[in-house]
């Protein structure tokens, strides 16, 4: 079965820092190399994406910033996001919430790792939630 997940930018952040290959947020990122997962995404998350892994205290490589960015413009799903109305702690977190409403007729979930700037929902879910998903 494939899952259609948009990522939040921490999730992506923390699987880079991570010094752990056991982690949770670095299986989430090897289920989306290994296409076990399929992200969802549109410019808005792409340009949040780059802002975020471009900051300097993070020190990524410049190609490893534009791997990630292409892999999901190639393998990822482009979508626009709808209006929900809601209002989130965190209004740079409306779009990842928008995006995957979009997608929830394909049963889309959102992963992240700041469940309470997200409305509890049984699609909005932590990285060791997801990962107990697809291993079943």
């Amino acid at each position: 079965m494939q899952y259609l997940v948009v990522i939040d930018t921490n999730v992506i952040v923390s699987a880079l820092l991570s010094k752990h290959p056991d982690a949770s947020t670095v299986q989430v990122f090897q289920a989306l190399l290994t296409d076990r997962i399929t992200p969802v995404y549109n410019d808005e998350i792409l340009t949040e994406y780059s802002d975020v892994l471009h900051r300097t205290k993070f020190h990524f490589p410049e190609t490893t910033i534009q791997a990630i960015i292409n892999y999901f413009l190639k393998y990822g799903i482009c979508t626009d996001r709808i209006s929900t109305g809601e209002d989130l702690p965190d209004p740079k977190d409306l779009v990842f919430y928008e995006v995957c409403m979009s997608k929830q007729d394909k049963h889309a979930m959102l992963v992240t790792g700041n469940m309470k700037h997200f409305p509890s929902k049984p699609f909005i879910v932590t990285p060791n939630e997801l990962l107990e998903i697809i291993n079943k």
